[in-house]
């Protein structure tokens, strides 16, 4: 307790800014268009993502009722707040370690009593010498690659509880820390595309059970925190519009939870009959069970083996070649939703970032990021095909940065081919192109070679881009991250590029690092958009 007169360390959260706040806009937005370029913003946004709205859609009744709180969750004067821990609720973490610090010994013997807590599961106690009435213990999953699904699962399940108990006992506030901690190994970020979710949610259908939630989180947490909030809670409809690309394609179901279409049981009275034309209630429901027993076992399809043996004698049709295609794929497919392929994300070389002009969604490949004699070739396949799984089911674009790339980052044309021979069909339909930056006169070679005599399709789709000032006649800069050793390259003197005004404007480009600094560059407006 304070010393008599002394000022109070908690926070109550009423004096906490809202996440609708407009002074909090204000801070988080520093790019925030004038008054004036509203309406051609919103023109310009409408045309490219037409009327498709955000399955986040703008609230603000929901905004009003979310806080980003950056500081410790323990010190929050609010109803309840949460502590992550163990299963034995004796985990030694920053958050735990606060909350009992301020609560007292009396925590320590209440939660004795308690024999433990599953993960996912969340159990109650007073708050004894905290100003929040009550503590909710929660128990986060420990992540590993190979049971993601699993982890995900978990973690939704505490937020869920958490957010349950709230409602069951009625309270008014309730401040959410990041649940899970470090040495669990929960990647942050998608950690808390989860977290947000639920809350939202939870929100949009029992928002009036609540008055305020807050998001505690630490000053390493609030960057991932605020790069995802807009994506979930949008503050207006532009927020809402540009932030539509960036949704991941999993959001769970109505509740926020993980879907594994696989484990989706489904019933129907006659599985393999096609549904009547003229039926249309829940067409695409149906639609689906219509696909019920087409599978290889339902089919009687002959042996395996023996088609193989078919495909490499040249006797196989090209309707069952595309099926043995597709099952190779599938396998791929499985080996990098199981492996951990964290030691080739964190070199940072292929990352997805805005959209293009045509609001198709924009992957970055850094060249000089990728030391193709120290990694293992097989392991960097599989987390391509991990990322871009779900990015190629529509149309998108490649941005390859060659800038300073040297001999031991070059990929040799084998494993290109051979990448391109696994890769599903839609990969290659649906890339519309391939913007090759800053190349060489050999790479030009090399790329028309491996485009005109070893794969078909590609050779149109790829354009040789000198410049980033031609890259922007394509996307605007503030839809792509632009690593900073390219931006230092291209301004040099030595880009050369043709000019016919000398009429100039300024841009700003993010850096892929997440944080708020931005870099000024110059883009030249007239260059002929030949890419």
């Amino acid at each position: 307790m304070d010393p008599l007169g002394a000022r109070s360390q908690f926070v109550d959260v009423q004096t906490l800014h809202s996440w609708d706040d407009a002074e909090e806009q204000d801070r988080d937005r520093v790019d925030a268009p004038l008054a004036g370029d509203s309406d051609a913003r919103d023109d310009s946004l409408s045309g490219q993502q037409g009327a498709v709205r955000s399955p986040f859609p703008f609230r603000d009744d929901i905004n009003r009722k979310v806080v980003l709180y950056i500081g410790n969750v323990a010190l929050l004067n609010c109803t309840a707040i949460v502590n992550t821990s163990n299963e034995l609720l004796s985990d030694k973490n920053p958050v735990s370690d606060s909350i009992h610090q301020l609560a007292g010994p009396e925590l320590r013997e209440e939660l004795l009593k308690m024999k433990g807590c599953r993960t996912g599961e969340a159990k109650m106690t007073k708050g004894f010498n905290l100003a929040a009435r009550f503590i909710i213990h929660t128990v986060g999953p420990k992540y590993k690659a190979k049971y993601r699904t699993a982890a995900e699962s978990s973690l939704f399940s505490c937020y869920r509880n958490v957010l349950q108990i709230a409602r069951e006992q009625a309270m008014a506030s309730v401040a959410l820390c990041v649940i899970s901690t470090a040495k669990r190994g929960y990647p942050l970020e998608d950690a808390t595309h989860i977290a947000l979710r639920t809350v939202r949610r939870f929100l949009e259908k029992h928002g009036e059970s609540l008055e305020t939630i807050v998001f505690a989180v630490t000053l390493a947490e609030e960057p991932v925190y605020r790069k995802l909030m807009p994506l979930y809670f949008p503050r207006s409809l532009e927020e809402e519009r540009s932030s539509l690309a960036l949704i991941p394609p999993d959001i769970g179901n109505s509740e926020g939870e993980p879907v594994v279409p696989e484990r989706q049981i489904r019933i129907t009275e006659k599985p393999g009959i096609a549904v009547p034309a003229d039926d249309s209630e829940d067409e695409a429901f149906d639609s689906d069970l219509g696909l019920v027993g087409s599978h290889a076992f339902a089919r009687m399809e002959g042996d395996v083996d023996k088609q193989r043996r078919l495909v490499l004698q040249g006797q196989m049709s090209e309707a069952a070649m595309q099926k043995q295609h597709q099952r190779n794929y599938s396998r791929w497919l499985g080996r990098a939703r199981a492996e951990d392929l964290s030691d080739i994300a964190a070199l940072k070389a292929l990352y997805q970032t805005g959209v293009d002009l045509c609001g198709r969604t924009v992957m970055v490949v850094v060249g000089r990021n990728i030391p193709v004699t120290l990694i293992d070739m097989e392991k960097a396949m599989l987390y391509f095909i991990h990322v871009m799984d779900h990015i190629a089911a529509k149309d998108y674009v490649m941005v390859y940065f060659h800038t300073l790339t040297a001999e031991h980052n070059h990929l040799d044309t084998d494993f290109l081919k051979r990448l391109y021979d696994i890769v599903d069909v839609k990969y290659k339909k649906n890339l519309k192109a391939f913007y090759f930056v800053h190349p060489t006169f050999r790479s030009k070679v090399s790329t028309w070679f491996f485009s005109t005599f070893n794969v078909s399709g590609l050779k149109e789709k790829v354009h040789h881009v000198e410049s980033l000032q031609q890259l922007f006649t394509c996307i605007q800069p503030e839809q792509i991250d632009i690593p900073p050793f390219v931006l230092e390259y291209d301004s040099r003197p030595s880009t050369n590029f043709t000019l016919n005004t000398p009429f100039v404007r300024k841009y700003h480009v993010k850096l892929p690092s997440g944080g708020a600094k931005h870099s000024t560059g110059t883009v030249f407006k007239n260059i002929p958009a030949n890419v």
